[in-house]
Parts: C-alpha cells; sequence; structure tokens
C-alpha cells in the first residue's frame, strides 16, 4: 500500500510555511500492471470506475490515490478536453496558492471550476435567472465554460477580482472521474506557465511544470484544438472562443 508523507521540499523555500505531498507513484500512476479488482483502502472498485479505468487506461486504485492526494492538499495534472490541467480541492487555499504560484498566475484573474454534476457546482453559484441557467445546463456535459455570478460564500482566491465565477460540467470521462472520487469540483487551469503553450501530455506536464506538480494522471486528452470556450451567462458574450 502506497503511503503518504507531507514534508518541507522546495515548496518551502519559494512560499513560505507551505508544505508538499509526496509519493512514489507518479512515475507508473497510468500503469495497468495490477489487476483490475486490486482493493484500495479496504475498497473495491465499482463497476463503473472499471469501465472508465479501461476505456481511458488507468486503474480505479489510481483514481482513489488522485482523491487522497486532492484531500491532502496536493496539486494533480490531468487530461481535460483539450490539454492537461492543473487542479487541487477548491476550498484549500494553500493549495490553491502553491497552484497559482507554480503558473506565475496573479490571483486577482480567478480560475476555473470543472465537476462532473451540475448539482456539485451549485455551493459556488449565485443568483442566476432561469433562461441564462437554462441555456448552461443544455450546454452540458460538454467542453463549455460559463461565467456566472459566484455565491457569497465562494472564497475570493477562486472569484479574484471578480464577483463571478467560471464553471463547467465537464464530458471528459476521467477528469469527471476524478471530481466524482474526489467529491468536489476540481480547479481547473491549463498545465503551462502563465502565458506560455499549455502542456497536452504527462512528459510536457513534467518538463514545463515539475517538481511543483505532487501527482500527474495519466490519461488522454479530449482532442479538441483549443482549450473551451468561455462565455458570459447572462451578457450572451463570448470571452474566450
Amino acid at each position: 500500500m502506497v503511503k503518504f508523507c507531507l514534508t518541507a521540499t522546495a515548496h518551502t523555500a519559494e512560499i513560505g510555511s507551505l508544505t508538499t505531498l509526496h509519493t512514489h507513484s507518479a512515475s507508473w500512476i497510468g500503469s495497468l500492471s495490477k489487476p483490475l479488482d486490486t482493493p484500495y483502502n479496504g475498497f473495491s472498485p465499482t463497476a463503473e470506475a472499471k469501465a472508465i479505468a479501461v476505456e481511458q487506461f488507468i486503474h480505479p486504485w489510481h483514481l482513489r490515490l488522485a482523491r487522497d492526494v486532492i484531500h491532502a492538499g496536493g496539486l494533480i495534472a490531468y487530461p481535460t478536453e483539450a490539454v492537461f490541467g492543473l487542479g487541487c480541492h477548491p476550498q484549500d487555499g494553500d493549495a490553491v496558492a502553491r497552484l497559482l504560484k507554480l503558473k506565475r498566475r496573479p490571483q486577482e484573474k480567478g480560475l476555473i471550476l470543472i465537476a462532473n454534476t451540475a448539482q456539485a457546482l451549485a455551493p459556488y453559484l449565485g443568483e442566476i435567472p432561469e433562461p441564462a441557467w437554462q441555456r448552461v445546463v443544455e450546454s452540458w456535459p460538454g467542453p463549455n465554460t460559463w461565467v456566472v455570478p459566484a455565491s457569497e460564500s465562494t472564497p475570493v482566491w477562486l472569484t479574484g477580482r471578480h464577483d463571478s465565477i467560471a464553471v463547467r460540467v465537464t464530458d471528459h470521462p476521467l477528469a469527471a472521474a476524478l471530481c466524482r472520487v474526489a467529491g468536489t469540483p476540481l480547479v481547473s487551469t491549463s498545465a503551462n506557465l502563465s502565458q506560455h503553450p499549455p502542456a497536452v501530455n504527462p512528459l510536457q506536464v513534467n518538463l514545463r511544470c515539475s517538481p511543483g506538480v505532487d501527482l500527474v494522471v495519466h490519461g488522454r486528452t479530449g482532442g479538441l484544438s483549443r482549450p473551451t470556450v468561455i462565455r458570459d451567462a447572462l451578457k450572451e458574450t463570448l470571452i474566450r472562443s
């Protein structure tokens, strides 16, 4: 059984008192060397998890490993519709601070949240007129990111200088599986330094974001040629094509 330990590393020198999650599994996270029924922490994989695992060439055990990294305050890299994303638990301010430091991205710009269901995003959503919400949910799950009013309880490290937040119910099976297994939406931002090309495979993640990422979840991107479209749900305007 893989054991985790939180220890001070180079991140401490860069950010202050923050620590990082260590695991020796990052180099073999995409391996299918274990039988599909291998238990993890006493749990056996469900039929749904097995199906996702076979389709994406990832073992259900590794999904639970990623869940543990997320809940321990770690940063993960994972495939999305077009590129590899960097993610963490959205309620973990220290993890988000590490992510922003790694990307050299200003907090004021805000971040995207992805989820496997619209209901999972509910705590982060403010009041949205019914016609606007209908447009949003009709486009999900899918590669459509919407800027909507944020709830008053949404942390400032997610909204930045805005009173809104960008959200998406992803149709990428592995990204959705990570959200489902973790039991939370995930921060989703491209795996790269700001203003640099995003990583589209695990090797590029390691070259461009190492050593800041605690776990690389191997899998295929969704095949889009560019990151998802972003629209303003209330103004019905295009923010990113």
